[in-house]
């Protein structure tokens, strides 16, 4: 591919500039070979020319297709140079806001400056398990890649952190420590906590604010975290390199020391720290130097709290602890330590210097000692010894290398203590590696410790580059196609120069070595020895003190001044000695073994500065001990599988998302990012894999070129589009291309579719032109066609005028003659007519006149004649009427002494009845006498005759009076006639009383002036209330501020759901322990195999378990009750959420139990209408009596009006109320009104007797119906015994008093109206002593309610304006609260009276049909004969009680044959749903009913144990887990259908309620199924999640059921990786074959369909939060078509509900956010209005969630553009207000809180039969 076709007109390359660093420009003209300039236009306009050099022909590097712009891995760039990199970066980083970029095996992690949302648990756990190609870069995916291949390979792995101060390195390995606490978190958790707890410490004691960084690490670090055998944590060790102890002593302008100094001087003021008499960090000498003690944000005295309780969390004690504060609170009272200077060579300290004394009291040593060995020295030689004093600068010196060397003690023994805290006793299998090490270095002036720091960077650059040559060869190996070997800097020269012999570090410490060494004598060594033999070393020219070393970054001048002195590290053995002779522990852990420590340096946690006490031979300078720790790091590196993080710092000024390109560019050559891209390049970076470059290129090829064998079609694709077959190479299973390639090749792409497009536009816009003509040309026609029409049209009405004109000027000139001649002819006419007519009415006036005459007198004697009749007439009616009514009374009169006579006739048969008593025993005593009382015996007999003829005649009067009652009972018309007279007069009276309202208006007048009187009270009252009222109304406008907070009860809801969400997350974690604590327990009983009574000890924790999980649930419910009523009066300002809450859900409450009840009430009344028909069925052969009694009700109801309308009449007349008051007595419309009320009264009691009479006429006829029947006499019992009619006692005395019983039924009657009354009188008693009893009552709580608001008004009067609101707003919470509670007491009392009256109805209805079918029974058995009866009975069968008998001690049995052993499968498929609940229930149902409550808490306990126990075991097994989920809610159901309990019952026949439990309450029970019911429910979401998880992204993002031309983007090395293989493919339909077994599982197994449902919700919302997750985490995924895609897939979702009808089950909501997020990459992104519509779509996604899509839209073709980050921001100023979740992913891990409703079971329990293949044949059906 020449030159000229890849510089080409357009063609855009990037520039070298100082200031950018690069610069994009695009070429004016096309390049042909051999110019010699570039015409170019850069991005402002600007037109420059490029001058090529001839020999070297450098043409500028091209720039990559802005398809390629942002790609997640450097290596995917089709051109691979310094420019591409540093652009892509810069993309990613300021436009798209993400910080990690892939490049290679390397992570680009560029620090934000800015806290970002990316690092929360969810992010973990999306990362979790992801392969590293398919997430988005980010120091997750580097931590999941190194935690999968240690488990996969069983290899140790590291992750190398590297990068300049402020880049971000010890944040980065924050966070991967972070991920393998969270993903591998064992049992006990503490282990990963205690690694964690390690950096704040390591922070606190080794990081330290510079110009640069805040947090600088200075020191590195390599953690180890052990891992077991299960991959989980067990453990961690740390090793530190190099600790900048000059930081303790000196700090240049704006740094600080390090932060546990300042720590400790912001928590001074503690008690535990007042001995260190510390104060403000300005006080001492060294933390005041940086003169910035503070950084912003930053709490020092917060962070001491956390250093603290870090250290705790260790397992340190506070008194370790104390005693190591105690060590830095003495270095800082050193640093204050005054030296004075004596003369040139002497030096001296105060006695009375304070911090000395401090120094030596906190360090426990004399303070003479220290104050002398602090200003002199020890000269030794081979005689003897000298004590020399030195000079203040050398007594300074000494004094900071004691601080320094105190300092570094202290950090190793803290490291140790770290290590020896994290160490485990287990086994360690393999181990993770975290090394956060300095990066390359280069100041101003660089000293020893960059030389060191550069020196680790050689060494970590060239194992860097061996791994990366090493695994880009065993690429192309793998693949088997040819290579060349790679040319890669190596830096092994400059390693050599360092450590090798003679080196630079050799030649120090043989400098070191000598008696008179300094840095002058070093530095000519190193110029003698080096200048000329090593190209890497060189000498500045105008200075003699400082050497140069050619790094792989970049040249670094080092000055020679303090080398010797840091590489030696020397203190003042004198004063060690000193320290050492402390008694304090710790103490001598610093000094006491410098020998042991120096001896073993590989088992050392720390590797820093030692002090030597004595033996200077054996003292190893830092150099050396440097080298030999980067050793042996080097060998553990290389021993692991490294993984490496490159942190970048963007700016020096610290702000967020800004990049400086010089900068970014030298930390990228420093680093090694721009090695590893040159490293790609030179070899293949591109690679496709066949189908990926087939699925890519397909459009340029032809149908014809398309082959089956997809490599062969690519083999001759490529070599017909690319000649040069360099650039190219064919592996087994991927193609390689050289840099540039895929550019090439993306271009061809982008041309074919542009060709296409061109001539889709071609034809698009011919047939539209042709369109257009065709309509205009038809236009045109249609134009002229109309025109035509309307001028004929025009033509032809002109002439229809000129003729309609002649027409109407002939018929107006006809018109006007006719009308002349009609008017004349008319007014002669009309004189003729009123002329005869004055004529004719002369003349009837006359004849009229004549005949009214004779008119007038005849009616006026017809009327004088009818006048006359009618007073005749009237007198005769008076006098008719007066002697009726005298014949009347009389004839009453007459009734009521026949009335009278009965009893008379009754108190004599009475005396007679005795009589004839003696008269019997008279004779059976005379029967004994035998002759001389048989005269006395004839003479009783006649008197008996005598008697009996009396009583006959007695007889016979009687019967007349009753055929008088008869023949009275046939003038009831007559009666009811003289009722509508009755009302008749009532009407008058009415009449009358409108006249009498007239004359109230004088007792008005009266009465006004009370009522004035009145008014000024009130006008008065009114006042007060108006003055209160302003009170409420100034309250209610600040009350309208506080509204604002209303809004917080729209969340109570979802309150509930998160408390009830709540109480379930709590309780499966205590489920969880509970099951870790029977696990430690089992343990332990396999330990002790002495003891052999663990199983049962292990029934019994869970009995107590279960018992205490119900307990606690009642506990915790009574409490809240408890405190809600306690805290209403004293903390109401914190419960008023808690009241408004409870309201709510009473609320709610209540208007369920009323629906439930008139649910109830709709079926009773349903029952009762049933009832009613029965009755009706059964009274047709009743006429004649039914015809009496409707009769006897038309007479009572008639009264009853009678009664209503004289109350009416009296209250209208008596009522305080009304506005004219009755007329006084005495007057005489009084006395009117008083005379109509008796004799309606009299009318009224004359109709009561009459009623009563027919009452007792009824009852007659009722006794007479039966009397010619076979069995009279047992019908005379039965009626015997009813009470109402006749009386027990009495029954044999009806035939002593009459032969029919027809006096004594009358007397019946009688009394038993008397009793009626009687019953009426007390019931209107109770009435009106109950209606006195609740006046009294509510007059009461008005006094008491009147009493509380003076007290309220008095107290808030006190009170200021807000707490007088507050309070008023508590006193009306509790006045509603209690008004509520009343009115729901009186509501349940009213509700408990109408379900008793209920049931008293239903019982008595009950007996009166039992009465009446054994009446029907007896009449019919009565009519029937003998063999007729013995046909009837018929023979029962057996029936079964529901119940299984089982022995005591067989519960184990049972439940391990129905329960352990049960396969579910061949249960939910041969057998009823639900048959182990029913077997178990129908058992319990046995144990109540032998009353054996041991029996029924064991059967209930162990079923609950065994459950659980299969839960446990097979927990991973969808099948078993909602077996067992559906048998636990049919057994909790069980329990409350047959608890006995109305609400539960209502839907139970009455066999089922026969089957109810009768000795023993399981409600507690019922709560622990419940909470049984969902700890099986969460646990088959989590089943359901772990088979759904693998397919959900496969299937809704990944596979591509909508082929098309779009294909997929180059990716780099990192390819995008399935779990399954290609002729696998999970696509939606496996998907949804997955739910379907789900739900046809669930199905089969008999589950409620309200918890099916809401088992789809959940999966549904899973499949949403999973899929909208790694959506937002991978930016390959945001595109158009992927969008289109998805919105697909989501339809197939919703069609499954719809087939499945299941779309009302909430499952569709749950993908609302899914689709947004789909019609987001869809919709256009341009406008502010798009942006607005936008805003107005995505309700259900967060403001992070727009802007993390908006932000990884990535353009998969060319024609797709990139969103603005102007449209983006205005996008977040249109969600700025919106209150929402900051958090950007979706919590996968969320479980909806589940509700269990009650579903009653239709099966009967009797009819259920135990299948012998269960194995249950020792339980018996009773």
């Amino acid at each position: 591919m020449a030159a000229s076709e890849l510089y080409s007109k357009y063609a855009r390359v990037w520039l070298p500039d100082a200031a950018e660093v690069w610069k994009s420009a695009e070429l004016i003209k096309d390049y042909t070979a051999g110019d010699l300039t570039l015409s170019l236009q850069l991005e402002d306009g600007t037109e420059v020319e490029y001058k090529i050099d001839p020999r070297t022909n450098n043409l500028p590097p091209l720039r990559n297709p802005n398809l390629l712009v942002g790609e997640n891995d450097l290596t995917s760039l089709s051109y691979l140079h310094e420019p591409a990199v540093l652009h892509n970066l810069k993309v990613r980083f300021i436009d798209s806001k993400l910080i990690y970029t892939y490049c290679g095996i390397v992570l680009v992690a560029i620090n934000p400056y800015e806290s970002l949302p990316i690092y929360e648990a969810d992010i973990i756990n999306a990362y979790s398990g992801q392969n590293m190609g398919d997430m988005d870069p980010h120091i997750f995916a580097v931590a999941e890649e190194a935690y999968k291949q240690m488990a996969r390979d069983e290899r140790n792995q590291s992750i190398i952190v590297s990068g300049e101060s402020g880049a971000g390195k010890t944040v980065s390995a924050k966070y991967a420590m972070r991920y393998f606490a969270t993903v591998s978190s064992s049992g006990e958790t503490s282990v990963e906590d205690r690694v964690l707890a390690s950096s704040p410490i390591m922070e606190a004691l080794g990081n330290a604010k510079t110009t640069r960084n805040d947090n600088s690490s200075r020191f590195g670090k390599y953690i180890e975290i052990g891992f077991d055998k299960k991959h989980c944590i067990i453990g961690a060790n740390m090793r530190t390199y190099l600790l900048e102890k000059s930081r303790v002593v000196f700090q240049a302008r704006g740094e600080r020391n390090y932060h546990i100094f300042y720590q400790l001087c912001a928590s001074s003021h503690l008690p535990e720290f007042k001995a260190f008499k510390l104060g403000c960090a300005d006080d001492f000498h060294c933390t005041n130097q940086g003169r910035s003690p503070v950084i912003d944000g930053v709490d020092d005295a917060k962070e001491m709290c956390n250093t603290r309780t870090a250290f705790s969390l260790l397992g340190i004690c506070e008194s370790d602890q104390l005693e190591m504060y105690q060590v830095l609170a003495s270095i800082l009272h050193l640093s204050n330590v005054e030296i004075k200077d004596q003369s040139a060579d002497r030096s001296s300290i105060s006695p009375d210097n304070v911090h000395l004394m401090v120094f030596c009291e906190l360090m426990g040593v004399p303070c003479e000692e220290m104050a002398h060995w602090l200003c002199h020295r020890k000269l030794k030689t081979t005689t003897e010894t000298y004590v020399k004093s030195v000079s203040k600068m050398n007594a300074v010196n000494g004094r900071d290398a004691l601080a320094k060397q105190i300092y570094a003690k202290l950090f190793s023994l803290i490291v140790g203590s770290i290590n020896d805290a994290l160490k485990s006793a287990a086994k360690q299998r393999s181990f993770i590696g975290v090394l956060d090490i300095y990066g390359f270095e280069t100041f101003d002036v660089n000293s020893f410790e960059q030389f060191c720091i550069n020196y680790a960077n050689e060494k970590l650059q060239q194992q860097f580059n061996l791994h990366v040559f090493k695994l880009e060869q065993e690429e192309y190996m793998k693949e088997e196609i040819s290579w060349t070997l790679i040319d890669f800097y190596d830096n092994q020269p400059c390693i050599n120069l360092i450590e090798a012999k003679l080196g630079v570090l050799d030649l120090l410490d043989e400098e070191c070595k000598m008696p008179k060494g300094s840095d002058d004598t070093w530095a000519q060594k190193l110029y003698n020895t080096l200048l000329k033999q090593n190209v890497h070393f060189d000498k500045p020219r105008l200075s003699n003190r400082a050497f140069i070393i050619h790094h792989f970054a970049d040249k670094v001048e080092y000055q020679c001044d303090g080398f010797l002195e840091k590489n030696k590290d020397t203190v003042n053995e004198e004063q060690i000695n000193v320290l050492k002779n402390s008694q304090i522990a710790l103490r001598l852990k610093l000094f006491d073994e410098d020998e042991k420590e120096t001896g073993s340096t590989k088992k050392r946690t720390g590797v820093t500065g030692r002090a030597g006490p004595s033996q200077r031979d054996n003292k190893k300078t830092v150099g050396l001990q440097f080298r030999q720790s980067l050793h042996l790091l080097m060998d553990t590196l290389n021993a692991t599988s490294p993984h490496y993080v490159r942190c970048i710092k963007p700016n020096d000024d610290k702000a967020p998302f800004s990049m400086d390109p010089v900068r970014a560019v030298q930390q990228l050559r420093a680093c090694g990012v721009l090695e590893t891209i040159r490293i790609s390049a030179a070899g293949f970076p591109s690679r496709w894999t066949y189908q990926e470059f087939f699925s890519r290129y397909r459009v340029l090829m032809k149908q014809k070129d398309v082959l089956n064998d997809r490599k062969q079609t690519c083999k001759n694709l490529l070599e017909k589009l690319v000649k040069d077959e360099d650039k190219y190479q064919f592996g087994k299973n991927k193609i390689f291309f050289r840099a540039g390639q895929v550019a090439y090749l993306e271009k061809l792409r982008s041309d074919k579719l542009r060709m296409a497009c061109v001539s889709i536009q071609k034809t698009i816009r011919c047939w539209l032109a042709r369109k257009k003509y065709v309509r205009m040309k038809d236009s045109a026609i249609t134009i002229q066609r109309y025109v035509r029409g309307h001028q004929a049209r025009c033509y032809v009405q002109g002439l229809r005028r000129t003729r309609a004109a002649i027409v109407i000027q002939r018929n107006v000139r006809m018109w006007v003659n006719r009308r002349c001649y009609q008017q004349q002819r008319l007014a002669a006419i009309t004189i003729q007519c009123f002329l005869r007519a004055y004529m004719a009415r002369k003349q009837y006036y006359k004849l009229m006149f004549e005949q009214k005459a004779v008119v007038i007198q005849k009616w006026v004697k017809g009327w004088l004649a009818r006048q006359q009749y009618k007073r005749t007439m009237a007198a005769i009616v008076l006098l008719q009427s007066c002697v009726r009514r005298m014949q009347a009374k009389k004839e009453l009169k007459k009734l009521k002494v026949e009335a009278r006579s009965v009893d008379h006739f009754k108190k004599l048969n009475i005396g007679m009845e005795n009589k004839i008593m003696q008269l019997q025993h008279k004779i059976n005593d005379q029967q004994k006498e035998n002759k001389e009382l048989r005269e006395r015996l004839s003479v009783v007999e006649k008197t008996q005759s005598i008697e009996r003829e009396r009583q006959s005649t007695e007889i016979e009067k009687l019967r007349r009076s009753e055929q008088e009652v008869r023949a009275k009972a046939e003038t009831l018309p007559s009666l009811l006639e003289q009722l509508s007279f009755l009302q008749h007069e009532l009407e008058n009276t009415r009449r009358e009383k409108d006249d009498l309202e007239e004359q109230t208006k004088v007792y008005k007048e009266q009465t006004q002036q009370v009522v004035e009187e009145l008014n000024m009270k009130n006008s008065l009252l009114n006042s007060e209330k108006d003055e209160l009222n302003t009170l409420v109304v100034e309250q209610a406008q600040k009350l309208t501020e506080i509204k604002t907070n209303v809004e917080n009860t729209k969340q109570l809801e979802k309150d509930l759901t998160e408390e009830r969400s709540r109480y379930q997350s709590l309780l499966s974690e205590h489920l969880h322990l509970e099951e870790r604590q029977r696990d430690l327990k089992e343990k332990m009983e396999l330990s002790n195999q002495s003891s052999s009574k663990s199983g049962h000890k292990r029934t019994d924790s869970n009995y107590s378990s279960n018992s205490s999980e119900f307990s606690h649930s009642l506990s915790s419910t009574e409490g809240e009750d408890s405190s809600i009523q306690t805290e209403d009066e004293t903390q109401a300002k914190v419960d008023l959420p808690v009241l408004l809450k409870l309201q709510r859900r009473v609320k709610e409450l209540e208007q369920e139990k009323q629906s439930l009840w008139q649910q109830l009430d709709k079926r009773e009344e349903a029952q009762q209408e049933k009832a009613k028909e029965v009755e009706e069925q059964r009274t047709v052969g009743r006429a004649e009596l039914d015809l009496e009694t409707l009769k006897r009700q038309e007479l009572e109801s008639e009264n009853k009006k009678l009664k209503q309308d004289l109350n009416e009449l009296r209250k209208s007349l008596t009522s305080e109320n009304s506005e004219l008051m009755p007329p006084a007595p005495g007057t005489l419309p009084y006395e009117v009104l008083m005379e109509q009320l008796t004799s309606s009264n009299e009318e009224l009691d004359m109709r009561k007797e009459e009623v009563l009479l027919l009452r007792s006429h009824m009852v007659r006829q009722e006794a007479l119906k039966h009397k010619d029947s076979l069995l009279g006499e047992s019908v005379k019992l039965d009626l015997s015994e009813i009470p109402s009619f006749q009386d027990v006692d009495r029954s044999l005395d009806i035939h002593t008093l009459n032969e029919d019983g027809e006096l004594w039924l009358a007397y019946e009657g009688l009394k038993e109206t008397n009793r009626f009354l009687e019953s009426q009188m007390q019931e209107q008693e109770r009435v009106h002593s109950e209606k006195c009893r609740n006046l009294l009552e509510e007059v009461n709580k008005l006094k008491v309610e009147k009493e509380q608001q003076q007290k309220l008004l008095a107290q808030s009067l006190l009170l200021p304006e807000d707490a007088r609101i507050d309070a008023s707003l508590k006193h009306e919470i509790l006045r509603l609260t209690n008004e509520n509670l009343e009115h729901m007491d009186r509501q349940e009392k009213q509700d408990k009276n109408i379900r008793k009256l209920k049931k008293q109805l239903k019982f008595y209805m009950k007996k009166v049909g039992d009465f009446e079918a054994n009446t029907q029974q007896m009449n019919d058995a009565s009519a029937a004969n003998a063999p007729m009866r013995a046909v009837t009975i018929t023979r029962k069968e057996k029936e079964y009680q529901g119940m299984l008998k089982y022995k005591e001690g067989e519960e184990n049995r049972l439940l391990k044959n129905l329960v352990i052993d049960l396969k579910p499968r061949g249960v939910a498929v041969s057998l009823i749903p639900g048959l182990p609940a029913y077997i178990i229930f129908m058992c319990l149902r046995y144990a109540d009913n032998v009353n054996n409550d041991r029996r029924v808490s064991n059967l209930l306990n162990s079923t609950i144990s065994s459950i659980k126990g299969v839960i446990k075991r097979r927990g991973g097994d969808f099948e078993a887990v909602s077996f067992w989920l559906a048998n636990s809610c049919r057994l909790l159901h069980c329990l409350k259908q047959y608890s006995g309990d109305e609400a539960f019952m209502m839907h139970n026949t009455a066999k089922q309620n026969e089957h109810c439990l009768s000795n023993f309450e399981l409600s507690e029970y019922q709560q622990v199924f419940g909470d049984l019911a969902i700890q099986i429910y969460c646990q088959l979401i989590k089943c359901m999640e772990n088979v759904m998880q693998p397919l959900i992204v496969a299937s809704m993002l990944e596979h591509e059921a909508i082929q098309g031309v779009l294909g997929s983007k180059p990716t780099g090395l990192r390819k995008r990786s399935t779990s399954f293989p290609e002729e696998e493919a999970v696509t939606v339909e496996v998907l949804l074959q997955r739910l379907g077994l789900f739900h046809t599982t669930m199905s089969q197994h008999g589950m409620d369909p309200d918890l099916i449902k809401q088992v789809v919700k959940q999966q549904f919302y899973i499949i949403c939060a999973v899929t909208l997750n790694h959506l937002l985490l991978r930016k390959d995924m945001c595109s158009w078509s992927k969008g289109l895609q998805i919105r697909y897939n989501v339809w197939q979702l919703e069609e499954w509900l719809t087939e499945r009808e299941l779309a009302d089950c909430g499952a569709k909501e749950t993908l609302e956010p899914l689709v947004q997020a789909a019609q987001l990459l869809q919709i256009k992104k341009k406008t502010e209005a798009d942006a607005q519509a936008i805003c107005n779509m995505c309700t259900a996604l967060t403001t992070a969630q727009i802007i993390k899509v908006l932000t990884l839209y990535t353009p998969v073709i060319e024609f797709e553009e990139r969103v603005s980050t102007t449209f983006i921001t205005t996008i977040k100023n249109i969600l700025k207000d919106r209150g929402e979740s900051s958090t950007l992913m979706m919590d996968g891990k969320k479980i909806f809180s589940v509700t269990l409703p009650f579903t009653p079971s239709s099966v009967a329990l009797e009819t259920i039969q135990v299948p012998a293949s269960l194995n249950l044949s020792f339980l018996d059906r009773i």
